[in-house]
């Protein structure tokens, strides 16, 4: 197959810290039809299941802060928080990362094309997410290293949907991508994590408190509040997330370029090769 040159999203080199951030965005941009309703769905599914445990820790729109008499219940909160974030960003990741995949070959996969159920592998990246948030939890219990696993983790869906490993293998694949080159991937995604935390902080109490100061409604009202900061959250988190998910679908490809030599093998790749034979690990 010859070469088709860089395309806009994905150059077919390695990149620095910058251009992988940029490159998600771009791929973000490119696929937000599809990622940011999935994304509202996920994340509204997140608000309702984190409710009850917000009212058992006492936490309270839009903050949802610590009660230091509640410190258990809170950890909890915490911990489960931490396990629905992955697990939605890791089946996010499978749209992303096959989007990520067609970009990197020179072209943009159409929603409909990310839609089919044909060769997305769903029956085994929903387990696998599954798998993922519950090693995130168990981590966020134990202590405040649950970020380890979210960074060591990243290349599960990469792994499954483009490399096409079998589900057993994904998460030694993926922890053995984060790991290379001194821990640059899982260092990496950490990062955007973390920027990404702040975004959403800032936009998320941001617009409550401007409806606050505004007075478009009562927001000392709980029938009011909890309503209007579960909107801000989901609102946020549906661009947040999905933005993470492009960036683990990127990191992974550049991570294979990097250490891999991916880019060279498609240059040498013959014509007609089907692309995901292009992009599949060789066993």
């Amino acid at each position: 197959m010859p070469d088709v040159g860089p395309t806009a999203v994905l150059p077919r080199r390695p990149l620095t810290v910058g251009e992988l951030l940029d490159s998600a965005v771009l791929l973000l941009r490119g696929q937000a039809r599809l990622l940011v309703p999935l994304a509202v769905l996920l994340a509204l599914g997140e608000q309702l299941l984190l409710h009850p445990l917000r009212l058992l820790a006492d936490a309270r729109p839009p903050e949802y802060w610590l009660d230091a008499g509640r410190l258990g219940s809170y950890w909890l909160l915490l911990a489960v928080g931490a396990a629905t974030e992955a697990t939605i960003i890791v089946l996010l990741g499978n749209p992303a990362a096959r989007g990520a995949g067609a970009a990197l070959l020179g072209r943009r996969a159409a929603p409909r094309e990310l839609l089919r159920p044909v060769g997305a592998r769903w029956g085994t990246t929903v387990p696998v997410a599954l798998t993922v948030g519950l090693i995130v939890l168990v981590a966020a219990l134990l202590g405040p290293v649950w970020f380890l696993a979210y960074g060591l983790l990243g290349a599960v869906a990469p792994a499954l949907v483009v490399d096409r490993v079998p589900a057993y293998r994904a998460p030694l694949r993926a922890l053995g991508l984060a790991t290379r080159s001194g821990g640059r991937a899982a260092g990496i995604r950490l990062l955007g994590y973390l920027g990404w935390w702040i975004i959403r902080l800032g936009i998320g109490l941001g617009v409550f408190y401007g409806f606050k100061l505004l007075a478009l409604v009562d927001l000392t009202d709980p029938a009011w509040a909890l309503p209007v900061a579960t909107a801000a959250w989901v609102g946020v988190n549906a661009i947040a997330y999905p933005a993470l998910a492009c960036l683990d679908g990127v990191l992974h490809l550049e991570t294979r370029m990097r250490t891999e030599g991916l880019d060279i093998r498609l240059s040498r790749a013959p014509a007609g090769t089907p692309e995901p034979v292009l992009l599949a690990v060789p066993r």
